[in-house]
């Protein structure tokens, strides 16, 4: 009985196994995607180091006017790009840490079905040793008593 209950969890326990795969799948693309995401931020955060760079460079040689204000507005617009990115990294991050806890789950759900079938079999074998051993106990009895009639 213990194991036709086994052998009737087996559905179960594959559809646990495909949904948990695929909840890892989904954790494998978000990681990706905060990874670039954050790629994409360190690259605006040098190209702004690099330009501030150059405002030390051209600044001790003299600037115009016009070179001035198109540095300003230019930073000011690498500021701005700079904050929606960091915008997009947190975003990014949080879609991560919810995938990952659902993959936390499907995974939670997975291990505690294989732990159930897993005891479902060890009750079945531990019922299959006694049922032989009963039978060899009986069978055991009979012959002695075959012996002792004779």
């Amino acid at each position: 009985m213990a194991q036709s209950r086994a052998a009737r969890l087996a559905p179960v326990v594959e559809m646990a196994e495909r949904a948990e795969r695929e909840a890892a799948l989904q954790l494998g693309h978000a990681q990706g995607l905060m990874r670039q995401a954050e790629a994409q931020l360190g690259d605006l955060e040098r190209y702004r180091g690099d330009y501030q760079q150059q405002w030390i460079t051209e600044g001790q040689r003299g600037v115009s006017g016009q070179w001035l204000m198109n540095y300003q507005r230019f930073l000011s617009q690498l500021e701005t790009a700079i904050g929606q990115q960091r915008g997009s990294v947190d975003w990014h991050r949080n879609n991560m840490l919810k995938v990952r806890e659902v993959w936390q789950q499907r995974y939670a759900r997975l291990e505690g079905l294989k732990k159930l079938v897993k005891r479902y079999q060890d009750e079945a074998r531990i019922a299959e040793d006694k049922r032989e051993q009963k039978l060899l106990d009986d069978l055991s009895q009979r012959l002695a008593s075959r012996e002792l009639q004779r």
